[in-house]
């Protein structure tokens, strides 16, 4: 979407005179600000305040809702999967370009853990943490209304496997709401509630140094939430989490955030991937050995020109993806004008992470914060960076709101399956609450 909107902005003239067509191909009609989905899942934020439409911030571009199956790009074509063609029963669609721009991001890594597959939930989509935010306020329902000891414990057992920004984020915020909650259930208490994060490593948040790091550790087990270093998930079979060091939890909650992979349409191109399947690019952010080829972000393998070490990677994060985008952007524009490209290189300013309300851990610019100071920069910092005007504006005043008026925690599962109770009505004859 970065590439687009300054393609859109640097080629204005041509593509409204037709002498250049950018084409947006997306399974969703929006772009997800990714670091706002645990503020979304503890209800910090609307959930459509996290998401950017394709359609009105990129006019001049041609956006298609489709899922790209393949690129043949000695073809120069993308095999594109629509909602159109899956009603018409055509299969795919053939879409042809002179310059490919592949930048599909990256997807949960699900490992081969029994289980998993069945009770995880992922943390990557606005969808997923929506969904997780009304399963836990739902289990606090289970717990309050049942009279079974087991069922109690397992609903208000909540097991986060990873700890990289997406578990320790989404982990804090939602421990910060359940907390919150439960002061309106007459029989569940705080110290009800078990919270455990597991970790393969024997740190969380590598990203903000390893003393802040070692903070956030004593920060979260203050908070009675048990973290377990060194730890891995070996089996979540009938939803009981067996960890390698013994463990054994009964738990209806399991959120697997432990890492990323490439996405699959990369392995469906005829472009050169490096060994953990991203596309090898040069500085220009050009696809390597590739003419008329460029990447960026989570699928690119791109040259750090500001490390040490000559053959040093940006990290896959978005404060090299969305630079990355502008840079890309730029140069396609001048390979299309015939001027010379211009080099990536971006020295890595730090890292922010929010462990909750009013909690937080900084490393930036080499000065290290805590507590409430790393939490407003956090705030400050994805601010900034969130696109458009119009989501600056609506994500800051849900925040001063959010200040003045209590937690909202209400949980509207039932928008995951709207056509139940019309299906239920329909079946019986009757209304599913008459009598």
């Amino acid at each position: 979407m970065y590439a687009a909107l300054r393609l859109q902005r640097k080629l204005k003239r041509e593509l409204r005179h037709g002498g250049v067509q950018v084409i947006v191909v997306d399974p969703e009609p929006y772009m997800t600000y990714q670091p706002f989905l645990p503020e979304a899942a503890a209800g910090s934020i609307s959930p459509r305040h996290v998401v950017v439409p394709l359609r009105r911030v990129l006019p001049d571009c041609t956006v298609v809702i489709g899922e790209a199956t393949a690129i043949h790009h000695g073809k120069r074509t993308a095999t594109v999967r629509t909602l159109a063609t899956e009603e018409e029963g055509t299969g795919t669609v053939d879409i042809h370009y002179d310059e490919l721009v592949l930048a599909p991001g990256s997807v949960s890594r699900a490992l081969p853990v029994p289980g998993l597959a069945e009770f995880g939930i992922g943390f990557k989509t606005v969808e997923e943490a929506i969904g997780l935010r009304n399963h836990v306020l739902e289990q606090l329902d289970i717990a309050s209304s049942t009279r079974d000891p087991d069922v109690r414990d397992a609903a208000l057992t909540f097991v986060f496997v990873g700890g990289g920004y997406a578990g320790v984020e989404a982990l804090g915020e939602l421990e910060d709401m359940a907390r919150y909650a439960v002061r309106y259930y007459h029989n569940i208490a705080p110290e009800d509630l078990k919270w455990i994060l597991v970790e393969a490593t024997d740190r969380i948040l590598p990203e903000v140094g390893e003393e802040m790091g070692k903070y956030a550790v004593r920060e979260l087990r203050g908070r009675n939430i048990d973290v377990r270093l060194e730890t891995r998930l070996d089996s979540c079979v009938d939803r009981v989490a067996a960890l390698s060091d013994g463990s054994r939890f009964p738990t209806r909650t399991l959120v697997w955030t432990a890492g990323v992979k490439p996405h699959p349409i990369l392995a469906s191109s005829d472009l050169p991937l490096n060994e953990r399947g991203r596309l090898k690019c040069t500085a220009a952010l050009q696809v390597e050995g590739v003419e008329h080829a460029w990447s960026a972000g989570d699928a690119a393998s791109v040259p750090d020109l500001t490390a040490d070490r000559p053959d040093a990677v940006c990290a896959p994060n978005a404060q090299h993806a969305v630079r990355q985008a502008k840079v890309l952007a730029e140069n396609v524009a001048a390979a299309i004008a015939g001027q010379p490209l211009t080099d990536y290189a971006h020295k890595y300013a730090g890292s922010v992470a929010s462990l909750g309300l009013h909690r937080g851990v900084a490393h930036v610019y080499g000065r290290k914060l805590k507590g409430y100071p790393a939490w407003f920069m956090h705030r400050v910092y994805h601010l900034s960076r969130v696109p458009t005007f119009n989501r600056k504006a609506r994500v800051l005043s849900e925040w001063i709101l959010s200040g003045l008026f209590k937690r909202e925690i209400v949980s509207l599962g039932s928008l995951e399956n709207p056509r139940a109770e019309f299906k239920l009505a329909a079946d019986t004859g009757r209304h599913p609450g008459a009598s």
